[in-house]
């Protein structure tokens, strides 16, 4: 049975396992070393550089009021603003709390309700968002004052914080404040909380401590055999762990840049790749795909990119791709943020298709156990990913706020991902499909429980019940398809425009499956199975194709 055995940590030591730590280290050692480079604002910073900014900005929330512990909320595109801020909260022991930028309504109050910021970063274009929560009637929301990212496009988003009685100041006087030279936290303090999908209720905030978001970082350096001499760029956004603690942190523990843009461009991804000198960079989803499918040229394979990070691997054009493009290898990992990733793929072996790699042994437990009983699988049948942690602080610590959800998860002292895997003979894993309700469209996690909480906000809705469907192109994950049981005649078109606006764009359904009834168990909960198997029948409207008019009690699920 073969494992992964290729992680041996940068900081041997754990006490050392900490951004501050690790940004403090290498700003010493090599002060004049490019640490972040942000083409799109010209921006070139070196680790001394870096770290002076960070503690400035440490210093600047200390001088109004911030302890130690105290959340800050990052609502913001990809920005060297937001990475400084994160770092600073690093330095400083302060909580950063990344809020996914597409959120508003209930789905941004929910998750600043569950972390309670005292402190809010925020682009000047989000800051009607924030208003519209009408924060000074909430007693849930307590946040002292927001620093503003002028990003071009919120003209006096800080005078309407005002006007609204909430304090506001422009970001870049943060960076006038004196350096706060504070001591590194501790590696099992808590650094972040990073929020993930519900899948039967709200979304959870998952509490990683800061050795966890080193160990995460320090899996894709061994993954990916990150060096000093590397350049890692990042497209996807960085309130996600795929950007933060997948690409940007481990950048970061090998000594080498960290090149992020502020979104993906399929037409100038490898012109971005070869104007940067990037040599590592990561994929999620359909990314993949889309890069695959510009019309090739012939200067494709004029650039140093050696490895990608591809989650999931889209094997039938990986060969290809590595061709065309002059790429060494592609790396693969399974894992989520709630445990890290305890299975990874082995820095140039052939994967076999649709594996995501062999179990880390040295770091994790790993079983697949029957959801039911928690009794093991044999080899060979599918079973659900339960694991445990060999080493203090490399899986999370909890969901933040929410004790019951915790102990559910960590049932019988192991993590239940919910997902149904199998391993081979060989020792390799194979994701086959999702135990739980969660869904994943275009990268972005979807709970389905928060879109159906919207969708029966309609007055025409009585129930409903959303689950993912396969997308159109490899590695697209899912759509999102809504059945609906109504009482009244309706048109899906309405209930589309009634989430406008409720819903971020990436959850908004496509699908809208009108339905007498839904398929429930005795214990009257919806057999969600059932409609995954029915998928997108025909007189399903789709919001992707011209519209068809469906009669309000078209079919019955059965």
């Amino acid at each position: 049975m073969n494992h992964y055995t290729d992680i041996t940590p940068n900081f041997p030591s754990p006490a050392d396992w900490t951004l501050a730590t690790v940004l403090r280290t290498h700003a010493a050692a090599t002060p004049q070393a490019p640490c972040l480079l942000v083409p799109e604002e010209g921006v070139e910073l070196t680790y001394a550089g870096a770290l002076r900014s960070a503690e400035q900005i440490a210093g600047s929330w200390h001088a109004a009021g911030a302890d130690r512990g105290d959340r800050v909320a990052i609502m913001a595109l990809n920005s060297s603003s937001l990475v400084l801020s994160w770092w600073a909260t690093a330095v400083g022991g302060t909580v950063q709390v990344p809020v996914n930028t597409n959120y508003e309504g209930e789905f941004l109050r929910h998750q600043l309700t569950v972390s309670a910021p005292r402190w809010a970063v925020i682009d000047d274009d989000f800051a009607d968002r924030f208003l519209a929560l009408d924060l000074e009637a909430d007693p849930n929301i307590a946040i002292e004052k927001f620093w503003v990212i002028d990003n071009g496009a919120g003209a006096g988003a800080i005078a309407r914080l005002r006007a609204a009685g909430l304090a506001a100041a422009p970001w870049d006087e943060l960076l006038l404040g004196a350096e706060l030279n504070a001591p590194a936290p501790q590696p099992q303090d808590l650094g972040a909380i990073f929020f993930t999908s519900g899948t039967t209720g709200p979304s959870k905030g998952v509490a990683m401590p800061h050795a966890q978001l080193y160990f995460f970082a320090q899996e894709v350096v061994s993954l990916t055999r990150l060096t000093a001499a590397d350049r890692y760029l990042t497209t996807t956004p960085l309130f996600h762990g795929n950007a933060q603690f997948m690409a940007v942190f481990p950048a970061l523990v090998a000594g080498a840049s960290a090149v992020i843009r502020r979104k993906f461009s399929a037409s100038r991804w490898i012109d971005n790749v070869r104007d940067s000198g990037v040599t590592v960079t990561n994929f999620v989803g359909v990314m993949m795909d889309f890069a695959w499918k510009q019309p090739p040229r012939e200067n494709d394979r004029d650039n140093l990119l050696r490895c990608i990070y591809a989650a999931p691997i889209a094997s039938t054009i990986a060969e290809d791709f590595k061709e065309r493009y002059g790429i060494e290898t592609f790396v693969n990992a399974f894992g989520l943020t709630e445990t890290s990733a305890p299975i990874l793929s082995p820095y140039g072996v052939d994967i076999p298709a649709g594996a995501a790699g062999l179990q880390a042994s040295d770091w994790f437990d790993i079983r697949l156990v029957d959801p039911e009983s928690d009794q093991e699988v044999r080899v060979g049948e599918v079973g659900e990913l339960v694991v445990r942690p060999r080493v203090p602080w490399i899986c999370s610590m909890g969901y933040y706020g929410m004790p019951e959800k915790t102990v559910e998860a960590w049932r019988n002292l192991w993590f239940h991902t919910g997902d149904a895997l199998r391993q081979d003979a060989a020792g390799w894993y194979y994701f086959v499909d999702r135990y739980k309700d969660a869904l994943r469209r275009r990268g972005e996690n979807i709970s389905s429980y928060e879109v159906e909480q919207v969708v029966l906000g309609h007055p025409a809705v009585r129930e409903c019940a959303v689950i993912g469907v396969p997308a159109d192109v490899e590695a697209g994950e899912d759509e999102v398809l809504a059945a609906v049981v109504v009482n009244e005649e309706v048109s899906p078109a309405d209930i589309l425009s009634f989430c406008d606006g409720r819903i971020p764009a990436f959850a908004r359904p496509r699908y809208i499956r009108v339905v007498d009834d839904l398929p429930k168990t005795p214990s009257e909960k919806v057999r969600k199975s059932v409609l995954r198997d029915e998928g997108v029948p025909p007189g399903t409207f789709d919001a992707a194709s011209p519209p068809v008019p469906v009669p309000a009690h078209a079919e019955r699920a059965l």
